[in-house]
């Protein structure tokens, strides 16, 4: 009985201390940027320092597996867009994002990305819509709701951002609406996000290696995100560390942020499905909203904190409706439920 305790309960405590790592990832990673890093530099070491992590485990993991996979053409160029979009868009929109607004409205508007992919899979009939079905309904209701609770933390937030004119000069755009350009920056990283999450399908289908997948996202980002940063900034000199707070935050966030959540959310998804991954999503908002309230001393909003519940009741509606897609069937194992669904299209019915 004990056993099958664990077996029911362990994914559970995996997936909160998944939200916990990612909470010290973004407090982490606001307290960088106000140090007077540069978004774009982190970006860079960021997945420099989960390449480095990633790779020895996917060598030596290939070693041990006799199943390789070849890196032909098809698999560059798709590996290649899905690390432009996924990864050096994706982090450079919203580490600008969380610079200009707050660590806890970025962890609220991270609850958007399950409604923009359920959007955009619409759009690209990679979604089911079915207008006579209520659970149908609930996704674009869900949806709605996600969006308009954006607005809301974008719109009627009402005043200035706590500390906003202590910032360091930073960022691509200092104006006197840092909160709304913040907003819409971290609404570009949802998009970027989401359209990543389709690009799996096709990319793990080239190269269907999770592992060796990962590595080589990682790596081709962080010649990407170089690239950017020597453009966007030619000087030299907002490359340097300048501090071991930094360094430990870059760290943090490159392995911890990005390697390991990498194994647990896997682990996770390949048990209990991926919904039941995204269901924690919420818990990362509290956490870093208390976090940063006691810590970093952030204010909070009626407009944003409205806003935030909104996206966390539109996003459980938009997962009601998708439960649909998900059958549970029972393994030969007592107590040991699985989720049958394609772990190649993690947020979308194929």
């Amino acid at each position: 009985m004990a056993s099958f305790n664990m077996e029911y309960y362990l994914p559970i405590i995996v997936m909160v201390l998944i939200q916990f790592i990612y909470s010290g990832m973004t407090l982490g990673t606001r307290i960088a940027l106000v140090d007077g890093m540069s978004p774009r530099v982190f970006v860079v070491y960021r997945c420099a320092f989960a390449t480095i992590f990633l790779a020895p485990i996917a060598y030596f993991s290939s070693r041990r597996n006799s199943t390789s996979y070849s890196l032909n053409l098809r698999s560059f160029f798709l590996i290649f867009l899905t690390a432009l979009i996924g990864i050096t868009i994706n982090q450079n929109l919203y580490f600008e994002g969380l610079y200009l607004s707050s660590s806890s409205i970025s962890s609220a508007m991270t609850n958007l990305v399950p409604a923009v992919t359920l959007v955009i899979g619409a759009f690209t009939r990679m979604e089911k819509m079915n207008i006579r079905s209520l659970r149908t309904i609930a996704k674009v209701l869900g949806t709605m709701i996600c969006v308009s609770g954006a607005i809301c933390i974008s719109l009627l937030k009402g005043q200035k951002l706590l500390n906003a004119d202590n910032l360091p000069p930073k960022s691509i755009l200092e104006s006197d609406e840092n909160w709304l350009l913040g907003c819409l920056f971290l609404f570009g990283g949802c998009v970027a996000w989401s359209i990543w999450l389709i690009l799996q399908v096709p990319a793990y289908a080239s190269h269907p290696n999770s592992l060796s997948l990962s590595t080589w996202m990682c790596l081709m980002a962080t010649l990407q995100s170089s690239l950017v940063t020597l453009f966007m900034e030619p000087d030299l000199n907002s490359w340097k560390i300048t501090s071991l707070l930094q360094f430990g935050c870059v760290l943090y966030s490159g392995i911890m942020g990005s390697g390991v959540t990498f194994y647990l959310q896997a682990w996770c998804i390949s048990r209990r499905g991926p919904f039941f991954s995204a269901m924690f999503s919420p818990l990362l908002t509290l956490i870093v909203t208390i976090l940063a309230t006691l810590w970093l001393h952030e204010e909070i909003y009626i407009g944003s904190l409205i806003g935030a519940i909104g996206v966390i009741i539109g996003l459980y509606v938009v997962l009601w409706g998708k439960a649909e897609d998900l059958v549970d069937v029972k393994t030969e194992n007592y107590g040991k439920i699985y989720c049958k669904t394609d772990l190649e299209d993690p947020l979308l019915h194929n």
